[in-house]
């Protein structure tokens, strides 16, 4: 895979060398795979520390859940969920930390807080100073490619071209970024698994991924615990099958496998101790 340099406040990323793990924390009591689980600040705090322990490259920080169908939540509120971990992390703490918002104001404190990158689900669609914060605040951006809304998204998701229609997005996204002053180098993508997209299309994405490295910025991918996989796994007489469940960790790890392969740089994903042993194997069979 290509190799890219992102800094993040006082650190540096290596990307391309081998896969990083951005683990998932989730402060919200809702989120479909672990709402509720670490809602509290001491069992964030915990979560966080763990997963770092376990092989973390990235901490991702969120605390309004894009499940499909899920409702906003208030700049207020979002704001005292994520603030005082990402201030009690970034104190203790050594790998950079990711702001999971679509809110501008609210990655902004949370760049003052401590956070280094600005990971926006909306592609600076739903507030339109994301782009000028993140210049100003001069942190890696993550644009992901979402049709709709996570209200509306999986209704019915149709592409005329799914691979050069998400690829359309991301210039334009891209585009957008850089008037706004975001540098080139410090732009990542992320085409949105499970964002606006049937079964198909997300397998297509994971095998079609090397496509996106055309449009020149690091890739991320974030397949983990996704309905798409409970979906291949389940019986045919379940309607869903359990995202904490040891089959859904097993398709989990395959995606994530498929995906290092086609070149991703960096998984975001809730299980860090089981994607770490996997990607250890992977990046040794692409390194040879």
């Amino acid at each position: 895979m290509p190799a890219y340099t992102i800094t993040c406040g006082s650190r540096t990323l290596e990307l391309g060398q081998r896969t990083l793990i951005m683990g998932i924390v989730n402060v919200t009591p809702d989120s479909f795979s672990d709402g509720g689980h670490f809602f509290s600040k001491d069992k964030t705090m915990a979560q966080a520390l763990q997963l770092v322990e376990e092989g973390a490259d990235i901490l991702d920080i969120g605390g309004e859940s894009t499940r499909p169908f899920s409702d906003p939540v208030g700049e207020s509120e979002e704001m005292d969920r994520v603030l005082p971990v990402i201030e009690a992390l970034a104190n203790r703490m050594q790998v950079p930390i990711s702001i999971d918002t679509t809110k501008a104001s609210v990655a902004r404190q949370a760049v003052a807080t401590g956070a280094t990158i600005i990971n926006d689900v909306s592609a600076l669609r739903m507030d339109p100073e994301m782009a000028i914060t993140a210049a100003r605040c001069r942190v890696p951006l993550i644009l992901m490619h979402m049709k709709g809304t996570p209200k509306t998204m999986q209704v019915d998701p149709v592409y005329d071209d799914l691979i050069a229609d998400i690829m359309t997005f991301f210039s334009d996204a891209m585009e957008r970024a850089m008037v706004a002053g975001v540098a080139r180098s410090a732009i990542i993508l992320d085409p949105g698994i499970g964002f606006g997209k049937t079964i198909d299309h997300n397998l297509q994405i994971i095998r079609d991924l090397d496509r996106f490295h055309d449009l020149g910025a690091p890739l991320l991918i974030g397949p983990s615990r996704k309905m798409f996989i409970r979906q291949l796994l389940k019986d045919p007489s379940e309607k869903d099958m359990d995202p904490l469940c040891v089959e859904v960790a097993r398709g989990t790890q395959a995606t994530l496998a498929a995906a290092a392969m086609k070149g991703a740089h960096i998984v975001r994903v809730h299980d860090v101790a089981r994607t770490r042993a996997n990607l250890a194997i992977i990046n040794a069979i692409t390194s040879v």
